[in-house]
């Protein structure tokens, strides 16, 4: 889904900065991607899917048992 319509970012788009390149801060992931850099319309949107993306890329728990096959 396209999350700056401005910029055609893409949720997409996001995720790929979190995972792939490493984005932490949500200013970097502006300078990379130019959403929410313009109108503004977005940043919630942008913000919420940056979180989601960042909750998901978050190492597995140290106390939790290693598994292997």
């Amino acid at each position: 889904m396209i999350v700056c319509l401005c910029n055609r970012v893409s949720d997409r788009d996001i995720r790929r900065a979190v995972q792939v390149h490493g984005v932490r801060d949500f200013e970097v992931l502006k300078d990379l991607t130019r959403a929410a850099s313009c109108c503004g319309c977005c940043h919630d949107c942008a913000r919420m899917v940056f979180d989601e993306a960042l909750a998901q890329s978050a190492p597995a728990s140290r106390d939790e048992p290693v598994v292997s096959a």
